[in-house]
């Protein structure tokens, strides 16, 4: 019934041959789909990958996910439902991935240099983050501010464009989806606590503690994104190929 994927864009591979059974009737209306992990072993491809899969198709109107029970197919599919145009998009992981080569190396370099002036910047979006973390459109675009004034104090123009445009993919109906599974007011606290260290580290002047600060954060974002839709316990290991992309 399925085939093993190949390692080229993978989730998208992933939500072609889900969504050529489901239009195919193998998995009827109304129907549970196999579970998470037995999909992932299935395809030969990581849990992350089929749940952004999982996550396109759900945009589409072709799934519904139930926290706590799992992925079923929806009994009356929109009219006009069509594949998500999200050739041109990265998944989360890949973004997390990245943002971890290049975020981790901007804050170590921003200890080096930073001004009390910078500092104060990233005082004040703390300042308005923790009492707004119950209003998530507002908590996003504050944790979208930090890390560009991060990447300010380094004061490169092209830095501060790739840290902006990164953070813009997080306003996509998927990654908006997405973030309405994993994200909440605790997680907001807890994002804005890892801010708070990485804060430190560079009004510290450490390099080091603020590279290590960041990975953390990220490291931590990415365990966040890695809950299951199911009644499973949580994947509690962040997979060597993604600790070697952060730079250990």
């Amino acid at each position: 019934m399925f085939s093993v994927v190949e390692s080229r864009r993978l989730y998208h591979q992933v939500a072609d041959q889900m969504r050529s059974l489901i239009d195919r009737g193998v998995f009827p209306d109304g129907s549970r789909l196999p579970a998470e992990r037995e999909l992932a072993e299935l395809l030969a491809v990581s849990r992350p990958t089929v749940r952004e899969a999982l996550i396109v198709l759900e945009v589409e109107g072709r799934v519904q996910i139930r926290m706590g029970s799992g992925v079923y197919i929806i009994s009356q599919k929109p009219a006009a439902a069509e594949p998500v145009a999200m050739d041109e998009l990265e998944g989360p992981f890949e973004l997390l991935r990245a943002r971890a080569i290049v975020e981790c190396a901007i804050a170590e370099e921003a200890a080096r240099v930073v001004r009390p002036d910078q500092i104060a910047v990233l005082d004040d979006i703390l300042s308005r983050m923790e009492v707004s973390l119950e209003d998530r459109p507002m908590a996003l675009a504050l944790d979208r501010d930090f890390h560009i004034a991060v990447a300010a104090i380094i004061d490169n123009g092209t830095l501060n464009r790739f840290v902006g445009s990164i953070h813009d993919l997080r306003m996509t109906p998927y990654f908006e989806k997405l973030a309405s599974y994993f994200e909440n007011p605790a997680t907001w606290r807890a994002a804005m606590e890892e801010h708070r260290a990485i804060r430190d580290a560079i009004a510290a002047g450490s390099p080091v503690g603020a590279r290590a600060a960041m990975r953390a954060h990220l490291d931590q974002s990415q365990l966040r994104l890695s809950e299951s839709f199911e009644e499973e316990p949580t994947d509690g290991v962040i997979p060597a190929a993604w600790r070697h992309a952060g730079g250990q």
